[in-house]
């Protein structure tokens, strides 16, 4: 592994299908106060809801509710819920959902006590907090974005035509996960297909980047074969708990920032996907499935040995009678053909995403240089054409 690094990450997970009888416990190092942040009205029709709320009643707790965060959270729903958090001095936010919540909580958590223009801070000027930030602690209901261990929040400005995602430090993320895979047998059959394909292009994005012998790439390929074995299973057995346990584990480690360490890490296939979820408000996962293929048949050629070792090792396509630029693109046919075992999205049209939007789209992606070949603007317009 080169290079030096860092690895620090203080969340703590309870796993399994008796985790929330934690949470009582967690709540004994807070304060009074305790901000419930959650989405639409799935966790209370599951019975989730009323829980939560009888665990936090009976830690004595007093629970100011934040309802109705969206699956792409805005600038104005941050405005809303920093207001909540401020005016009643909350010691607590306890995000429970998936990532757009719990990205949601993390956002509130840095600007509840900040004075100015939240977005323009934390988001346009990337800047960290400088001063109070509420604890995060959260249930995670959706496996597929890994917010639930790490620290960062993506927002969405449709003024702007903007998405954005901060990873913010290690004083931001959560100070506790409780990860049931129970929880996310609810979740409608396309947001787990979604959540499944969020996490293993999460997986790409680190994975596809450096060429010396990194020890994370080796872990990397084991969470994405046990990814797809175990998607394989959910697909047609959604309430499989072995396969959903596996899926969450992989999930979560996935993005808690363990196999990003020694790696530059990509990340422009989801600078793409978010271009086009805020013009869009598509699912994250899908609008990342309609990109990937094309994004990655452009870098292919620039690190062809990486992609004719995803193809060997994670999906055991023979190299036998085959060039590296052969094997490279049978593993990302093989990949296809996976994505359309889980059914997953692969054409942006899918997802309201038309012509006349790739101008937009463009001016909103992000270039970043840690993947192999850094996109000209050009590029980008041609990904997002051939994704239609």
């Amino acid at each position: 592994m080169l290079g030096n690094f860092t690895y620090h990450n203080p969340v703590r997970v309870h796993f399994g299908p008796d985790s929330l009888d934690q949470l009582a416990g967690e709540l004994a190092g807070y304060g009074p106060s305790v901000m419930l942040a959650y989405g639409g009205g799935s966790i209370k029709r599951s019975g989730l809801y009323d829980r939560i709320v009888g665990i936090l009643s009976a830690a004595g707790k007093n629970v100011f509710e934040d309802a109705g965060v969206m699956s792409n959270p805005t600038v104005e729903k941050l405005d809303e819920g920093r207001k909540i958090a401020r005016e009643n001095n909350v010691d607590l936010i306890l995000a429970v959902g998936g990532g757009s919540v719990i990205d949601y909580a993390k956002a509130v958590s840095v600007s509840a006590w900040y004075d100015g223009d939240a977005w323009e801070k934390f988001f346009l000027k990337m800047e960290g907090p400088d001063g109070r930030v509420i604890p995060v602690g959260d249930v995670l209901t959706m496996s597929g974005t890994g917010s639930e261990t790490n620290g960062g929040s993506v927002i969405t400005n449709h003024e702007q035509g903007l998405k954005i995602g901060h990873v913010f430090g290690s004083d931001v993320m959560p100070k506790f996960a409780i990860v049931n895979p129970k929880l996310t047998f609810t979740v409608p059959d396309y947001q787990m297909r979604a959540g499944i394909y969020d996490a293993f292009n999460h997986i790409c994005e680190q994975y596809f980047s450096g060429s010396d012998d990194s020890t994370s790439d080796y872990i990397a390929e084991g969470l994405m074969r046990s990814l797809v074995h175990a998607s394989r299973i959910a697909v047609k057995d959604p309430t499989n708990y072995e396969a959903r346990s596996n899926i969450s584990w992989v999930c979560t480690w996935a993005l808690n920032t363990a196999i990003a360490c020694g790696k530059a890490t990509d990340w422009e296939a989801h600078m793409i996907g978010q271009a086009v979820g805020a013009l869009t408000d598509a699912t994250h996962g899908m609008t990342l499935s309609a990109v990937s293929l094309p994004y990655y048949r452009l870098v292919m050629p620039y690190g062809v040995e990486k992609f004719a070792r995803f193809a060997r090792v994670v999906w055991e396509v023979p190299a036998e009678g085959r060039t590296t630029e052969e094997l490279a693109a049978a593993g990302l046919d093989a990949m296809s053909a996976w994505m359309d075992e889980i059914g997953v999205v692969k054409h942006l049209s899918e997802l309201g995403f038309t012509e006349d939007m790739i101008d937009g789209a463009v001016r909103g992606t992000f270039i970043l240089t840690g993947g192999y070949h850094p996109l000209s603007t050009d590029e980008v317009a041609r990904i997002l054409r051939e994704s239609l």
